[in-house]
């Protein structure tokens, strides 16, 4: 038996994709959170959904999910769970069905998320590794990757999807879209457009992926696929142990390298933010807390000082 709020559900996750434009992955992820709701709510009707209902559910979700007895939801989590039900609410709201009213429900105060990022020897290291653990077209392509990561902030998904006519290497810039099927300009450094160069000049197959797998075992010039996001992932953390780095190094982890050095360099935050495209300022914020140089002047010039 279809229940009405399942398929109310999947009416929402409909207009998410067609009318919003949200990626798959986003489908995915709410169509997780609202069922999960569905489920243990019992199914039950729009009209149903109460303030009550919504503080029992919180409350399960902070102590009694199963199979996470060792290791509960973190608020960040629990809060994705209730902006899912939050859009879905004044997605009913404009169909004038009757529910909860989506302002009433509040997120959890989380903690201050910490930033990791690559400390500039760090950094020198790991760009170095790859001519010399690698060799050949590979590693060509892995310095072309660890430069681009780092001059553009790219998000993992962007560069294993970015194709050679994207970038244009004679204005040293060029646009992506990101997350929501915003479109933003990113710009390249001499570096990352000199190791991008480096690495098409090689290139003798016919893809028009900018980062292709390069394995012989799987076809000939004209078969190379695109690099994954995962093998992206792997290649990364592998460089980074090659460089002596022992704290965990992801794709993300260069991006937010790109964004504190901009910070650590003056650039002010909401320039940040387009370059990140980040939506909401409140998301590029979590950069300030690790690159206030007024804050380090002010410890400088009065910490520790002798009468």
């Amino acid at each position: 038996m279809l229940h009405e709020i399942d398929k109310r559900i999947t009416d929402f996750l409909e207009y998410m994709e067609v009318d919003r434009g949200r990626s798959r992955r986003t489908i995915e992820n709410y169509d997780f959170y609202l069922r999960r709701f569905a489920t243990w709510a019992k199914h039950p009707k729009p009209s149903a959904i109460t303030r009550e209902l919504i503080h029992k559910y919180r409350l399960w979700l902070n102590r009694d999910v199963p199979g996470r007895d060792e290791d509960l939801i973190k608020k960040s989590t629990q809060n994705y769970h209730l902006i899912a039900l939050r859009s879905f609410l004044k997605f009913l709201s404009r169909r004038d069905v009757k529910s909860l009213p989506a302002e009433q429900i509040e997120l959890s105060k989380a903690p201050s998320r910490i930033v990791s990022f690559l400390e500039p020897d760090e950094l020198d290291r790991i760009l170095a590794v790859p001519m010399r653990e690698s060799e050949g077209l590979v590693a060509l392509r892995d310095k072309a990757i660890l430069e681009l990561l780092f001059a553009t902030g790219l998000r993992v998904s962007e560069l294993a999807n970015l194709k050679i006519d994207q970038v244009n290497l004679r204005r040293d810039e060029f646009t992506v879209r990101g997350k929501g099927d915003k479109v933003r300009v990113v710009f390249l450094s001499d570096m990352a457009k000199a190791a991008i160069k480096a690495y098409l000049d090689k290139r003798r197959d016919a893809s028009p992926y900018m980062f292709v797998s390069h394995d012989r075992a799987k076809g000939g010039r004209d078969n190379a696929g695109p690099l994954t996001p995962r093998s992206v992932q792997r290649l990364v953390e592998r460089y980074a142990r090659a460089a002596g780095i022992t704290k965990r190094i992801t794709p993300h982890t260069l991006r937010h390298t790109f964004a504190t050095d901009l910070l650590m360099n003056g650039a002010d935050i909401r320039s940040v933010q387009s370059m990140l495209g980040h939506a909401s300022i409140t998301t590029t914020q979590i950069y300030t807390h690790v690159t206030n140089a007024h804050l380090k002047d002010i410890h400088k010039k009065f910490h520790g000082k002798q009468n």
